[in-house]
């Protein structure tokens, strides 16, 4: 972990030669339940706040703010390739790739995983948003699949999983494991029983079954959790808990 300016950075050997980070909450000018890094367009906080924001991490990974490339997440299997502009007006879509040199991309999460790609040798990144609808729809998949598409090769590729909802932290009830389990029986391995009929899911563990099936070269969790680590990390699900009428969301990037 290094830090840049005042924020707090995340960051994985599988993508050492890549500058990448999964950023904290630490560093950022938002306050209130906002507190910290908020780089969420679309919660209640102050525009300019977050545009604030977001510059800094647009500074600490050497770009200007125009050039952090997101999209409008809505928890779908799509994937975009892009260069070094933003699109206008961002489309909808869960992940981003691009094989353009400078060009910065960036997912934003509050308990669903982010998910960085990189094939070092080919010069080709990806960034995912995976709640479990999108990983179980195939944004993961898709991703490496666009990858590919830009020149990357299956088994040179590395992903890595950054702070996410922990097991113990994400109770479901009986539809949803029914939902995985119709999918696939061995599902049930990513399902531990709770109290009454709740389970709790490994989103994680789910995340880098998929990772590791589809044949990359290595896939990892960083083994931080969104929900109980409230410090560092933005939730959905404690803000949920709390009656709290708003959230941060955490931002991850990676540039060429």
């Amino acid at each position: 972990m290094t830090a840049t300016v005042s924020l707090e950075i995340i960051t994985s050997d599988l993508l050492d030669g890549v500058q990448h980070g999964f950023f904290t909450r630490r560093g950022g000018a938002s306050s209130g339940i906002f507190a910290g890094l908020n780089c969420g367009p679309g919660s209640t906080d102050q525009s300019e706040i977050v545009e604030t924001n977001r510059a800094r991490v647009a500074d600490a990974i050497g770009v200007g703010p125009e050039k952090l490339i997101t999209v409008h997440q809505v928890h779908s299997a799509d994937a975009l390739a892009v260069e070094d502009t933003q699109p206008t007006p961002k489309p909808k879509a869960d992940a981003i790739v691009t094989a353009t040199p400078g060009a910065a991309i960036a997912i934003l999460t509050a308990d669903c995983q982010p998910v960085l790609f990189a094939d070092r040798k080919a010069g080709v990144i990806g960034a995912a948003h995976a709640g479990w609808k999108g990983a179980q729809s195939g944004v993961l998949e898709s991703t490496i699949d666009r990858m590919i598409a830009l020149g990357a090769t299956r088994e040179n590729i590395n992903a890595v999983i950054g702070p996410s909802i922990s097991q113990r932290a994400y109770e479901v009830g009986p539809e949803f494991f029914e939902t995985f389990f119709d999918e696939d029986v061995e599902n049930s391995r990513f399902f531990a029983n709770g109290n009454g009929d709740r389970y709790h899911f490994d989103l994680t563990g789910y995340g880098l079954a998929r990772l590791r099936a589809a044949g990359i070269g290595e896939a990892e969790w960083t083994r931080h959790c969104t929900y109980y680590d409230e410090d560092r990390f933005f939730s959905y699900r404690r803000s949920v808990h709390r009656g709290e009428a708003d959230y941060g969301r955490l931002i991850s990037a990676i540039r060429l």
